[in-house]
């Protein structure tokens, strides 16, 4: 059973926003991305409240801004999905779930290093470019459920 329903159409999402945010991280930064975006549809919980669709989370604004920084700018996440991304997509709908992303419901790269909370969020770890957060124990426990 995958982690949360999907469609074509959400694989397809998916497999645009990992190569978007991280294509020049390789496969396990992509699948990191795409495991932040499960994440974010499974907690339920703090900023992420509500989101009941892939599409719901991709397109979340937040702050006048879309939460992703990609489908602000544009660049690549609006190219269409190849197959190399689509199967990593597959991986994170399904089951892919790995430290430093493993419960992590935010992403940045700072340009620096990683800062030890963002917004008040523990950093769990960093992975190339990306530092990782999750939220602070006990305020989210959907973040933390298969």
């Amino acid at each position: 059973m995958p982690r949360v329903q999907y469609t074509s159409s959400d694989v397809d999402l998916v497999a645009r926003m990992m190569r978007a945010e991280a294509e020049g991280e390789g496969r396990l930064g992509m699948l990191m991305v795409g495991n932040v975006i499960v994440n974010r549809l499974k907690a339920n919980c703090l900023d992420f409240r509500g989101l009941r669709t892939i599409r719901q989370v991709i397109f979340q604004v937040q702050g006048g801004n879309f939460s992703f920084e990609a489908v602000q700018k544009g660049n690549v996440f609006y190219n269409p999905a190849r197959s190399v991304e689509r199967r990593l997509a597959k991986l994170t709908l399904d089951y892919w779930r790995e430290h430093p992303s493993k419960y992590a419901l935010w992403y940045f790269n700072p340009y620096a290093p990683c800062p030890p909370t963002w917004y008040n969020q523990p950093f769990t770890g960093q992975y190339k470019q990306h530092c990782y957060y999750e939220p602070q124990a006990n305020t989210c426990e959907g973040a933390y459920i298969w």
